[in-house]
């Protein structure tokens, strides 16, 4: 094979792949499940081993690639679909400590030892199983965790505090660019952000590294080193 058909069939390959990963949709990493896995990977084999068999033409990459994206889709509408089928295919969380106490059954089920465990609830910021009510292994292998009530942290609620309205931090500068459209979203302009940033002794956005707008709070400015 010469270089110019590899380079081919690679271009070709790598606009395929995103396009088939945009019609799968945005599944994160943290959330495929072994059969995604699984599937990614013998995709990704399909794929590499045809761009260096000179045997293999590009409509037979496309062809494979097309094959293996209907299949995926597929199951993912079957999975939507049918809960039966979802549950063959993606499993069922599993709870492995309930009232306090581990379960061994689900634990052995799920291929799961104390280490493993001890490991998953430490990630989430409890050092004790004593600590935890009920922890539940879900199907990508993460874990969730409900603490005693005694461990949960204490709420507004819980003080008695006036409820505040919940706000998202929009940023305003990054690289020392203004974020145009990120102005409008938090219903400010230039002139505004400019004046913000004299106060804090800057006199131009291109002296900021990041600069953050929470509604009610001051503008927070972290400025280029």
């Amino acid at each position: 094979m010469n270089l110019g058909t590899i380079t081919i069939e690679m271009v070709v390959g790598f606009f395929a792949l995103f396009f088939l990963t945009k019609v799968l949709g945005k599944t994160q990493l943290s959330q495929l499940t072994p059969f995604d896995f699984i599937s990614a990977l013998i995709l990704g084999e399909l794929v590499g081993n045809a761009m260096y068999d000179p045997d293999v033409h590009i409509w037979m990459i496309l062809f494979a690639i097309s094959v293996w994206g209907i299949l995926m889709y597929s199951l993912e509408i079957l999975t939507q679909k049918s809960m039966k089928f979802r549950k063959i295919l993606e499993g069922s969380p599993s709870i492995v400590i309930r009232k306090g106490t581990m379960d061994r059954k689900q634990m052995s089920k799920n291929k799961i030892d104390i280490n493993q465990l001890q490991n998953l609830i430490r990630q989430k910021g409890y050092f004790s199983l004593r600590e935890i009510e009920y922890a539940i292994l879900e199907t990508n292998g993460s874990i969730s965790v409900l603490p005693k009530s005694d461990n949960q942290p204490v709420t507004r609620q819980d003080l008695k505090l006036q409820q505040q309205a919940t706000t998202l931090p929009v940023t305003l500068i990054m690289d020392g660019t203004i974020l145009y459209d990120n102005l409008s979203t938090a219903g400010v302009d230039e002139d505004w952000l400019i004046k913000q940033l004299k106060k804090k002794n800057f006199h131009s956005a291109k002296e900021i590294f990041y600069a953050e707008w929470k509604n009610g709070e001051d503008l927070f400015v972290m400025k280029e080193t």
